[in-house]
C-alpha cells in the first residue's frame, strides 16, 4: 500500500496534476488575490507588526 505523500507527489506529477498547479500559479499572480492573502496572512498574525 502506498503512503498519502507518494500518492499524493504521484498526482501533482500527473498531466492533472500540473494543469492543477499551474492554475494555482495563475490565480497566486493576480494582484486581487495577492491582497486577500495580506489580508488572511494579517489576520492570522494578529496584524502588520505580527503579534497577537
Amino acid at each position: 500500500m502506498t503512503s498519502v505523500g507518494q500518492r499524493i507527489k504521484g498526482f501533482l506529477n500527473s498531466p492533472q496534476g500540473r494543469k492543477m498547479i499551474d492554475r494555482g500559479r495563475r490565480e497566486a499572480a493576480k494582484p486581487s488575490m495577492q491582497a486577500k492573502l495580506r489580508q488572511f496572512a494579517e489576520r492570522m498574525t494578529g496584524g502588520p507588526s505580527g503579534r497577537r
